[in-house]
């Protein structure tokens, strides 16, 4: 990474979180939330140069996953309940808002943020993840898109996704990193670095029950409108989402600008990610 880095450990909405923090704790502060099957390890590349550019940046490994507490309860994993852990972070570091991004997951999780606690969002970054009315749409009108969903449904059922994931040594989750990125993007070390994640007590279970919780308790904002100054980062050749969902999301709001990386995967973090530090710090400078 480049820079000091602190692991540390922090109660929110009272849950355990891991947390790794870097930057001056006067500096402005940035919020990095990772995605399924990922951990804090997803932003690695991001921190360095964000410390560096004169940012405070808190990176955790959020509920289920990895080192951080792993609820047993599905309705622990609700949005409302994710988005809630965020808010108590960001309050955690003696801060009232701070810049959001996330990818995958954790920009659902941040969409959520934005539309359900908005004075705490001061600028908001999504990468390849869609705005939750955005995509409940392209569910209903777009036969691919159901189509390139059908592992969420798999995941509903109980003990088996657990079964399968681990198989053959989480051979299922490495694909869906290695297969779906472009070549060499991840590494056998890195690869190995993920497997002990995923190998945790619980792992799996507490990150399959997110999709499990997205199911049974289907998120419920009280808007759909995002007024925080949003960038949304797509790369156009994501194997889970249909492209159209980047210009509908970002259709939603208020101050939207829309970035489209061709060539690039659902893993734009890891297959350009000195793209899109570049096209981060662009957007908090411009506050």
């Amino acid at each position: 990474m480049g820079v000091d880095a602190r692991s540390t450990y922090r109660i929110v909405n009272g849950t355990r979180l891991h947390v790794v923090e870097a930057g001056g704790e006067s500096d402005p502060l940035v919020v990095l939330l990772h995605g399924f099957p990922e951990f804090w390890y997803g932003w690695r590349k991001q921190i360095g140069p964000l410390v560096e550019a004169g940012y405070r940046v808190l990176v955790p490994d959020q509920r289920g996953y990895n080192r951080s507490e792993k609820p047993t309860a599905v309705s622990a994993y609700r949005g409302s309940e994710l988005s809630r852990d965020i808010v108590d972070l960001i309050e955690s570091d003696d801060r009232n808002e701070a810049s959001v991004v996330g990818h995958d997951w954790g920009g659902i999780v941040a969409w959520d943020l934005a539309l359900r606690f908005p004075d705490t969002v001061e600028r908001l970054a999504i990468v390849n993840a869609p705005h939750p009315t955005a995509y409940r749409r392209q569910l209903l009108a777009n036969p691919e898109q159901l189509r390139r969903s059908w592992y969420a449904v798999l995941f509903q059922l109980p003990w088996l996704p657990e079964r399968v994931c681990r198989y053959d040594d989480y051979r299922l989750l490495e694909r869906s990193l290695r297969n779906l990125a472009a070549p060499e993007t991840f590494t056998d070390d890195e690869l190995a670095r993920y497997r002990r994640a995923w190998d945790r007590d619980g792992a799996l279970t507490g990150m399959l029950n997110w999709y499990r919780a997205a199911t049974r308790y289907p998120p419920n904002p009280p808007t759909d409108r995002v007024d925080a100054p949003t960038l949304v980062v797509w790369g156009e050749d994501d194997a889970a989402l249909v492209p159209a969902l980047a210009v509908d999301s970002a259709d939603y709001c208020v101050d939207g600008r829309l970035e489209l990386l061709s060539g690039t995967s659902h893993w734009v973090p890891h297959e350009e990610p000195t793209r899109l530090t570049e096209l981060l710090l662009e957007h908090f400078a411009d506050g």
